[in-house]
């Protein structure tokens, strides 16, 4: 698995991380390569990587920060949130607060700021502060 992803084209890759929810992560060596992959993925700026190490089971192996950096990683890239694995079920107070910095940030640098980023926002409402990032008009 790990030969096939390091050696391979990003095809590949993609399949080895759409698969790697298939293993039998009870394995302590198969869960820390799947983490390894995970983590190598998302460190890319390939979107098609990214939204496949996302949208994996595998996803549910990593501790809540890892998870968490991965919505960012999403959020930052334009992976829709939908694909993560996960997202409804493991958004908490910590990624709205990251999500709502996130979106802050990008207000202040006058970027534009993701729609998908009131995914987790609309989830988890209050838990942003007074200072929430703006929603943008639907119809613009």
């Amino acid at each position: 698995m790990e030969a096939l992803y390091e050696y391979g084209d990003a095809e590949e890759r993609r399949a080895v991380l759409h698969a790697l929810g298939h293993l039998d992560t009870r394995e302590h060596e198969v869960a820390a390569a799947a983490r390894r992959l995970l983590a190598d993925a998302l460190r890319t700026n390939d979107t098609r990587l990214v939204a496949a190490a996302a949208a994996s089971a595998a996803q549910a192996l990593l501790d809540d920060h890892s998870w968490r950096q991965t919505v960012l990683k999403c959020l930052f890239v334009g992976v829709p949130l939908r694909l993560v694995a996960g997202v409804d079920e493991r958004a908490d107070t910590e990624l709205a607060r990251m999500c709502a910095d996130f979106a802050r940030e990008r207000e202040r640098a006058g970027r534009a700021v993701p729609a998908d980023v009131h995914r987790v926002l609309d989830r988890l409402p209050g838990t942003t502060g007074p200072d929430r990032p703006h929603r943008p008009d639907p119809r613009s």
